[in-house]
């Protein structure tokens, strides 16, 4: 798949980068993209939820009234899961909805979402954006010029950068993260992909790269 490398005006540099089909032109899988999202969306829940149990709530432990002989019903004492202020049955504890998927699920899922993102034209391949200083004003022209500037989008570098990293804090629509960081959700949820252009000469370089 050749993809045209546009310089921070949106114009094209004349250079293109090849982007393999191992990676960009697979059959997408549905189901494994469910599950990473699944996953990912799982590991961020808490998991903090709590009720008392009748062991844990306030109140004697006396039996209310004797066994037999009343005309009533058998009743044990106040903390009862049957009367009002008593504990909780079968409730809420806390615990991780995290789950594990195989490494291979996650490298197809991954793929899968990045195929679908080529076959809607929604990767775009710009030079490499050098910043002196943090400059929001100075990124968003940036993608502004790319025609992105009102989309979801990621800005996927290939190493850490301070300035650019500080740049897209401020804008709720632009994000930017490390090519060995980028996950299926963050994929699927952004409208349009922006690689550096070193970025995309990893892809072509090494597919591997997406494990």
């Amino acid at each position: 798949m050749q993809v045209d490398v546009l310089n921070i005006k949106g114009q094209k540099t004349g250079r293109t980068v090849e982007l393999p089909a191992e990676v960009f032109g697979v059959e997408p899988n549905d189901h494994v993209i469910y599950l990473a999202v699944k996953q990912y969306l799982a590991a961020g829940r808490s998991g903090t939820h709590k009720v008392k149990t009748r062991a844990e709530v306030q109140g004697a432990s006396r039996k209310l009234h004797k066994q037999k002989g009343t005309g009533g019903s058998r009743k044990g004492n106040i903390r009862n899961p049957l009367y009002k202020g008593g504990g909780t049955i079968f409730g809420p504890k806390p615990h991780s909805y995290d789950f594990k998927l195989n490494r291979k699920v996650k490298d197809l899922a991954k793929i899968s979402a990045l195929s679908y993102k080529a076959k809607d034209n929604a990767i775009l391949v710009v030079e490499d954006i050098n910043l002196d200083t943090p400059k929001t004003k100075q990124l968003i022209e940036v993608f502004n010029a790319l025609n992105v500037g009102n989309k979801k989008a990621i800005l996927v570098l290939p190493e850490y950068n301070d300035n650019v990293y500080l740049s897209t804090r401020n804008v709720p629509n632009i994000a930017a993260t490390l090519l060995a960081d980028i996950n299926t959700y963050e994929i699927v949820n952004a409208d349009v992909l922006v690689f550096t252009e070193n970025t995309a000469k990893i892809f072509a370089d090494n597919e591997a790269v997406v494990a």
